[in-house]
C-alpha cells in the first residue's frame, strides 16, 4: 500500500492496536502470532508507552502522539474518513489474510458495537478481536474446531442467517437467526470437533480467549480449504 513500509505490505499477519482498553499481555500474546504491529490513531500512545514501536500509524491521526512517533521514527498514514471506525480504516488499507485486534474491545460501548459490526463486512480473511475475557470473529461458511465439552460457545447474527451445526449441545439447524429476534448466547461445546457452517447471512462467534490460537488456526485452515 502507498505510504506504507514494506514489512506491511507483505505481511500475512497482522497485529492491530486500537485506542480501547487493552492488557500488555494480550498485545504481546497477539505479537506472537503476528508480529507486525499496526497502531489505529489512539493506540499508539499505549504501545510507545510500553516500549513498543508501531510499524505505522494509520487514522485521522487526532488521537496519537505525533512528536512521540515521531521521535521513534514511527512513520504515520492519515485517512481523512469521518464515516468509517479506525478500525475499518486499518482494514481497507492492509491485505494480510490473518488479523488480530487488541483495543478494540472493552471502554466505550459504542466502540465495542462499532468494532462487531466492522467485522460481519470482512468476508475474505481472517479477523479476530481479543478481549477481556473473549475473542470474536466472524464465521467463514464452514468453520471446525475441536473443543473440550463444555467450552462456552456463543453466536451472534449480523444479519437474518441459516446455519447448522454438530458438536454443540443446541444445534443451530432451522433456526431463524436475526439481530432483533433468536440470537445464540451461552451455547456449549459437546465434546470433539464442533463444526459450524453458515449457508447464508452473516454469523460472529464469540468463544472464550483462552481459545484464541485455536481459533486462529482453524480460521486459516478454513480459508485455505475455501
Amino acid at each position: 500500500m502507498k505510504n506504507f513500509p514494506q514489512i506491511v505490505n507483505s505481511a500475512t499477519k497482522l497485529t492491530l492496536l486500537g485506542g480501547g482498553s487493552v492488557e500488555k499481555s494480550d498485545l504481546m500474546a497477539a505479537l506472537d502470532i503476528a508480529p507486525t504491529l499496526i497502531a489505529a490513531d489512539g493506540g499508539a500512545n499505549q504501545a510507545m508507552d510500553w516500549g513498543i514501536s508501531p510499524a505505522v500509524v494509520v487514522g485521522d491521526l487526532d488521537s496519537v502522539d505525533r512528536p512521540q512517533a515521531e521521535a521513534l521514527g514511527v512513520p504515520t498514514v492519515f485517512v481523512d474518513d469521518q464515516n468509517s471506525t479506525d478500525l475499518e480504516k486499518c482494514l481497507d488499507k492492509t491485505s494480510a489474510k490473518t488479523v488480530l485486534g487488541v483495543g478494540f474491545l472493552g471502554g466505550r460501548l459504542d466502540h465495542q458495537v462499532a468494532a462487531m459490526n466492522a467485522l460481519a463486512f470482512v468476508k475474505d480473511r481472517s479477523v479476530v478481536l481479543i478481549g477481556e475475557e473473549d475473542v470474536v470473529f466472524r464465521l467463514p461458511p464452514d468453520f471446525i474446531l475441536c473443543l473440550a465439552a463444555g467450552e462456552r460457545v456463543s453466536v451472534f447474527p449480523m444479519s437474518e442467517v441459516s446455519a447448522t451445526s454438530t458438536g454443540l449441545q443446541w444445534d443451530l439447524d432451522g433456526v431463524p437467526f436475526r439481530p432483533n429476534g433468536q440470537i445464540g448466547c451461552s451455547n456449549a461445546a459437546s465434546g470433539g470437533d464442533m463444526r459450524v457452517q453458515i449457508l447464508s447471512g452473516d454469523m460472529l462467534m464469540i468463544l472464550p480467549k483462552h481459545l484464541m490460537m485455536d481459533a486462529v488456526t482453524a480460521l486459516e485452515i478454513s480459508r485455505q480449504a475455501g
